[in-house]
């Protein structure tokens, strides 16, 4: 995989690479640029270089917009809970909420937001509301298109539910959770949600090809819904370095722990990891080239951000990159991510 050395390669401006086996890391590289458009031009169709000595290299220690790897954290704080008996897997959310009046009526589960098979759409236009209450009724008043437990549906509003849930349960916000529950025990110090003033860059977000009119994003979440609901959400908002969440896939290869530190049991880790898995994407291994398979669990983010973890193996795999910077496009490309899976998995055979 080959980042844009500002106007080059098609797929991101810049990218880091983390990749190991067991406690080894064997792979750490960065490339391409963290900052290297100053704005799209849409009558061009090109980004505006930065000139040469304005642009911001990628390094290791750059933090990316996480976007939906977020997802997996949310996740184990939900898993959590499971672990201390304060959440039930199959418990019905409207035990928690039965304020959010569609998903009580319907009888979604814990188990089907932790699965994406509630039936609910991908997401809801929250950043058109004009408050935090508009959003939040039309969070509780949104209902499945579908039976809920009848289909896998990826969606963000699964995420959504999940940390209005967490939130009632605990009486802690989603951000406090994260970072007691993971960061600060496994020593993620890079890892938290924005504002993150040093972050590689996202995109010139406008309409038409965007949802808002917000410029130049840096170290400000680029996930529209999450910016409107002020950086912390269920589904985007972390930023953090490859480095951190080379630690985050090592804990849960190792069940749980790391060093000292244990954010969740190992039965626990391992339901993660079992089919249809909890948070996890099993069923879409385009982006894990030839490591899926096995059991084999990923999860990738809009921005250009993937991981995968092979427990067959015990390889790990970490790619964050900034391919919408200077711009979002249309349909997400996952070669970049399938080629750096394939090589590892190849590396690891041939080993």
């Amino acid at each position: 995989m080959r980042a844009r050395t500002a106007g080059r390669s098609p797929w991101a401006a810049g990218a880091v690479v983390v990749a190991g086996r067991g406690p080894v890391v064997a792979v750490e590289e960065a490339m391409g640029w963290a900052v290297g458009y100053a704005s799209y031009d849409e009558t061009t169709g090109r980004g505006v270089e930065l000139p040469p000595g304005d642009r911001v290299p990628a390094t290791p220690a750059t933090p990316f917009d996480l976007a939906s790897l977020t997802k997996l954290f949310t996740t184990v704080a939900a898993v959590q809970q499971l672990e201390r008996g304060t959440l039930g897997v199959d418990a019905r959310v409207g035990t928690y909420l039965p304020e959010f009046r569609a998903a009580a009526e319907h009888g979604i589960t814990v188990r089907q937001l932790l699965t994406h098979t509630s039936g609910l759409r991908p997401e809801l236009p929250l950043y058109e509301c004009a408050s935090d209450a508009s959003r939040l009724a039309l969070l509780r008043a949104e209902a499945p298109t579908a039976r809920p437990g009848t289909a896998r549906r990826y969606s963000d509003l699964n995420m959504l539910l999940l940390q209005h849930l967490l939130e009632r349960v605990t009486g802690r916000t989603l951000d406090g959770l994260v970072r007691d529950g993971i960061t600060r025990p496994l020593g993620m110090t890079a890892t938290g949600f924005g504002p993150c003033p040093g972050a590689a860059a996202t995109e010139d977000q406008r309409r038409p090809w965007a949802k808002a009119d917000r410029g130049m994003l840096r170290g400000e979440v680029h996930d529209e819904n999450a910016w409107a609901l002020g950086g912390v959400a269920g589904h985007a908002g972390l930023f953090a370095t490859a480095r951190d969440l080379a630690v985050f896939c090592r804990t849960l290869l190792s069940g749980g722990s790391y060093g000292a530190a244990r954010i969740l049991g190992p039965g626990f880790v391992e339901l993660m990891f079992t089919p249809p898995g909890l948070g996890f994407l099993l069923d879409r291994p385009r982006f894990m080239g030839e490591l899926a398979g096995r059991g084999a669990a990923g999860h990738t983010g809009f921005t250009g951000t993937s991981l995968v973890l092979d427990p067959a193996t015990d390889t790990f795999l970490v790619l964050l990159a900034n391919a919408v910077h200077p711009r979002r496009r249309p349909v997400p490309d996952h070669g970049p991510r399938a080629a750096a899976a394939t090589r590892l998995a190849r590396a690891v055979r041939g080993s």
